[in-house]
């Protein structure tokens, strides 16, 4: 089992979403995050004011797949994201221990 951790643009989150539900993916978990890569952020007016944005508003995505799906997740993933711009994020894997499903009890690859 893993964990298939993705940081994308806001805008492209039901994309995403339609694509790993097209794969047959049940779950996954939103959170609205900041942060910045290459990009180091960017300057914007306000008002007439210019000031620094450090921070850039991104969404990251964690979805908890058999490790047979992992490919097919990241394709899916990189796919719906991709704008060709700088920003579009990142995907990073992580192997998963242990999964329980507290409802029911089920465990690792039944759980998910």
């Amino acid at each position: 089992m893993k964990i298939v951790m993705a940081v994308i643009k806001p805008f492209k989150l039901e994309e995403v979403r339609d694509a790993l539900t097209a794969l047959g993916v049940h779950g996954l978990t939103v959170t609205e995050v900041k942060g910045y890569g290459r990009q180091k952020g960017h300057t914007e007016i306000y008002r007439g004011a210019e000031y620094a944005v450090s921070f850039l508003p991104k969404i990251k995505i964690e979805v908890a797949v058999s490790a047979g799906m992992v490919d097919q997740v990241i394709n899916a993933i990189t796919t719906a994201a991709r704008t060709g711009q700088i920003g579009d994020g990142k995907i990073f894997v992580t192997p998963i221990e242990q999964a329980v499903r507290i409802r029911t009890g089920e465990t690792d690859v039944d759980a998910l």
